[in-house]
């Protein structure tokens, strides 16, 4: 039963070294009860300088810069791009964990969200937000005027309704 006993002390003694090298004693750095800050929520939407059909303009962007559109025939707030069309306008949802999209300094519509099957679709004074499947990279504003219908969207945006 010694080599037992033993056994056990040296299994003991390593396991107390363990902790201690983990943080698990004592510290005399101080108390490290301070609350961590609370993340800052994630801009939804913001603006940036893109050319767009061989010029520069100012146009609303996501928080990764990628173009976002609005579509003609959503005209009243309503989505009516659905089915076949979302293969190449995806909506702007938004983002999990938020309650309302955010806009930085220079988006200066109003930001809301209208019904989509896929989720809170984000609107910008009142037109349905989207992405165009083409463009790949925050460089890119492929969707501007496809159809005579899609168009990037500028900050002074009229109101849809």
């Amino acid at each position: 039963m010694t080599v037992f006993r033993r056994g056990s002390i040296v299994l003991a003694s390593l396991a107390a070294l363990v902790v201690a090298a983990c943080g698990g004693g004592s510290s005399s750095g101080g108390s490290s009860s301070a609350a961590s800050p609370t993340p800052k929520a994630e801009t939804t939407v913001k603006t940036a300088s893109k050319t767009v059909a061989g010029k520069s303009e100012t146009i609303l962007v996501d928080a990764k810069g990628i173009t976002l559109y609005y579509f003609l025939s959503d005209k009243g707030g309503t989505v009516t791009c659905t089915a076949a069309c979302l293969q190449a306008w995806p909506p702007l949802l938004l983002p999990s964990g938020t309650t309302s999209p955010t806009g930085a300094s220079g988006v200066t519509g109003k930001l809301a969200t209208v019904s989509n099957p896929a989720g809170a679709q984000v609107s910008y004074n009142g037109w349905p937000l989207y992405y165009y499947a083409k463009d790949k990279d925050d460089g890119d504003a492929y969707g501007q005027n496809v159809g005579g219908k899609w168009f990037v969207v500028p900050p002074d945006l009229a109101s849809a309704t």
